[in-house]
């Protein structure tokens, strides 16, 4: 390194050969490309694959035969992905009346994808299109059951297929934690053969209790009518249905979300703590409801990744 006037000069450095200004500007312009040509190489491996519906003869409860009353999945698989591949059914948000599906699908979608996990985007039943509960529950339910009867075709670990949801998705994927089923065995349909249960959840400001101050109305009257029961109201407040079986949960969330209040993540959190099921949860002090996971407005809010990319490596879910 050279001196100059009893100083070391830290922009200056004596290589063999000269490291030139020349030569360092050539290497630059050489380090960028090969960035370049690999950003684009893994863009073009993180590709959106085919649809499949998961009732190619009509859902159960189908009130039509158009796109809406067709629950499907959008295919995101890695390409030359070893056996016993990971994979996670994602449902997006919209209170059960749309679908964010670029933020809160396709996005999260090609993140788990650049990262080894085969990601299916849900398409579920809306109510905006005369659908309530269990319409929804059944596409989901049906979504890891297709899943997992494709395990053998994919490369896919049956016992790594989780679930991730936001918002009103996020209800639906912890619907989908609490109430599950082992399959039927003696089903003619080999997909209904396969159990439900997801092996491990992901929560984005997730709706969570019904018939609270702090419930998101609006997701609770498209699902279940604006007079539910109290049988109802109970029945899919997810914090009561927790058991030890529920699977590992990870749950993310803002102190300034107005519309889905932290307090839903909160209670679900602790009824996990209390069924001794693994769990953690990351409450940041800013950020609005729907903010997504990949670019959001808020660049604190935005290293909630990096802390699912920890958890789903502490779960074994990704080397």
């Amino acid at each position: 390194m050279a001196v100059f006037g009893g100083k070391q000069d830290f922009l200056s450095f004596e290589l063999n050969p000269p490291f030139t200004y020349k030569r360092q500007t050539k290497m630059l312009r050489t380090t960028t490309f090969l960035f370049l040509i690999l950003g684009l190489f893994f863009q073009l491996q993180a590709q959106k694959g085919e649809s499949v519906l998961l009732w190619p003869e009509g859902a159960p409860g189908a009130l039509g035969e158009d796109p809406e009353d067709k629950p499907k999945l959008d295919l995101y698989l890695v390409k030359g992905a070893p056996e016993n591949t990971p994979a996670v059914l994602i449902c997006p948000g919209g209170g059960y009346w749309n679908l964010a599906m670029d933020h809160e699908g396709d996005q999260i979608a090609r993140w788990f994808q650049a990262r080894g996990v085969h990601a299916f985007v849900l398409s579920y039943r809306l109510a905006k299109h005369g659908y309530k509960h269990p319409s929804m529950l059944y596409d989901a339910q049906r979504g890891l059951r297709y899943v997992r009867a494709h395990a053998e075709k994919w490369g896919i670990d049956k016992e790594k297929v989780g679930i991730l949801g936001f918002s009103a998705g996020g209800h639906l994927a912890s619907t989908a934690s609490t109430h599950f089923d082992k399959g039927n065995a003696d089903a003619i349909d080999p997909i209904d053969r396969e159990h439900s249960r997801p092996n491990y959840a992901i929560l984005g400001y997730p709706v969570i209790a019904f018939g609270e101050d702090f419930t998101h109305k609006g997701s609770q009257q498209n699902l279940i009518g604006k007079n539910p029961s109290a049988e109802m109201i109970e029945l899919l407040s997810n914090e009561k249905q927790v058991t030890s079986d529920t699977p590992p949960t990870f749950l993310v969330h803002t102190s300034e979300d107005k519309a889905v209040p932290p307090e839903n993540s909160i209670v679900y959190y602790l009824a996990l703590q209390k069924a001794g099921v693994p769990a953690e949860l990351h409450i940041y002090q800013e950020g609005r409801h729907g903010l997504g996971m990949i670019n959001t407005p808020n660049p604190v809010f935005n290293s909630w990744a990096d802390r699912l990319e920890d958890w789903l490596r502490v779960q074994g879910v990704i080397r």
